[in-house]
């Protein structure tokens, strides 16, 4: 796992390792992404999840829910998203749902997470 300097943060990532072993994975995998594709990336534990920010402002978001975890993209509506994946109705945000491992591959995660700044 990527420690991280903010000790909310790595207590948030220890506390769902505990409770749920899959998610905590997935979790942990999508957050490599983000930090492999941006590495000046920061991140802070609000809104019950960990949200993204580069320059100060916010671009994404993980939050757990009892199936999944759900990755928000504060612009998601400005994607290119060739398969209909994104979720989402609002004027701005989308998200992906994503139950597993096998998720992050088969919804192409990272395509959606270049485009995410």
């Amino acid at each position: 796992m990527m420690k991280t300097e903010k000790l909310d943060v790595q207590k948030f990532l220890e506390e769902i390792k505990v409770i749920d072993t899959e998610k905590s994975k997935v979790l942990i995998k999508i957050r490599q992404i983000i930090f492999d594709l941006f590495p000046k990336t920061d991140e802070r534990i609000m809104y019950g999840g960990i949200v993204f920010f580069f320059n100060d402002e916010m671009f994404s978001g993980l939050f757990l829910n009892k199936k999944h975890v759900t990755v928000e993209f504060s612009k998601g509506f400005l994607m290119q998203d060739p398969h209909a994946l994104l979720e989402g109705k609002g004027k701005y945000r989308r998200h992906l749902k994503l139950k597993s491992m096998e998720d992050i591959v088969n919804n192409d995660l990272a395509f959606f997470v270049q485009q995410a700044l």
